[in-house]
């Protein structure tokens, strides 16, 4: 009978851990971006130019939700914050 050795345990635990990032990132870039992305629309507020298809703007909305004191210039921050949800605590 085969055994399980710790290198195996760590390729398993590596992979799954890999997976669940990939689905996160697309997650949210498929929920709160497109969120973001609408309610800036509605304002009148266009999505960047040099972003169409890249799909960089990701970690550009990502970096201005996780730290409050980032304002990038290259998107209107102002917008992004106001369109953010807000954390719920349970």
């Amino acid at each position: 009978m085969n055994e399980i050795t710790t290198e195996e345990i760590l390729y398993l635990i590596g992979g799954v851990s890999f997976l669940i990032l990939g689905l996160a990132i697309f997650l949210f870039g498929r929920i709160s971006v497109k969120h973001i992305e609408r309610e800036m629309a509605k304002e009148g507020i266009e999505q960047p130019l040099w972003d169409k298809g890249i799909g960089s703007i990701v970690v550009t909305y990502s970096l201005i939700m996780v730290f409050p004191k980032l304002n990038p210039t290259i998107v209107d921050f102002e917008a992004v914050r106001r369109y953010t949800r807000k954390k719920i605590s349970i």
